[in-house]
């Protein structure tokens, strides 16, 4: 999993409540569990015209120029804006793969549904809660001047606006934790090798029936 430490990012609005993972990432698209590939699919039905399938070539699909992500001000966005209920609907987990495979990094919100929430982190994208009322002064700036930029900061959990305005998010210090580091579930684990392998060692020792054809990670 990436690290996520400091960003600095083009903003695209997505003036929407109640964005559910089925827009995000339509069901067709979730055969694969690869995690990448999905990007060119991200908001499929916002985005084209026509009805996407499973490993088309999206190349020459009609666009319906007025979504967004299809509009040049917002090229290279890494940050996200919406409204509140960001992620609602199905637990799919191919939502924040979606999401993280175009190039968001970052997704703002005055609320999430929690299991995306909780997905967003274990992939490497920072999701962050700021009120109504902060949302709505950044849709405004956004709307009101093309390249506009945040600064977003992990390790101080500030965001600055462009107009030197600053404001604070929470986040629990075990995600934080994970983000900074570029931990996954596996990864958080893998902190502990040393202790595991002493471990299977010692248990070999004690119960070494249990082991006679099971390699160890000591070995």
């Amino acid at each position: 999993m990436r690290k996520f430490n400091q960003l600095v990012g083009i903003v695209t609005p997505l003036d929407r409540a109640n964005i559910d993972t089925d827009m995000i990432i339509p069901k067709q698209f979730l055969k694969s569990i690869k995690r990448t590939g999905f990007g060119k699919n991200l908001f499929d039905e916002l985005r084209y015209l026509d009805e996407g399938q499973a490993d088309q070539d999206c190349e020459g699909r009609p666009l319906n120029k007025d979504f967004e992500l299809n509009q040049a001000r917002y090229a290279g966005s890494s940050i996200l804006i919406s409204r509140k209920n960001f992620g609602c609907g199905s637990s799919r987990e191919h939502a924040p793969w979606a999401l993280e495979d175009y190039g968001f990094r970052c997704v703002i919100a005055p609320s999430f549904a929690d299991i995306f929430f909780n997905n967003c982190f274990k992939n490497g994208l920072l999701p962050i809660v700021l009120s109504e009322e902060i949302v709505e002064q950044l849709f405004q700036g956004v709307f009101a001047n093309e390249g506009y930029q945040l600064e977003v900061d992990l390790a101080s959990q500030s965001i600055k606006a462009p107009n030197g305005e600053s404001y604070t998010f929470e986040v629990d210090e075990f995600r934080k934790h994970c983000l900074l580091n570029g931990l996954d579930e596996i990864g958080v684990t893998l902190e502990d090798i040393d202790s595991i392998k002493e471990y299977e060692v010692k248990r070999r020792q004690q119960a070494p029936w249990l082991f006679d054809a099971i390699p160890t990670l000591a070995s």
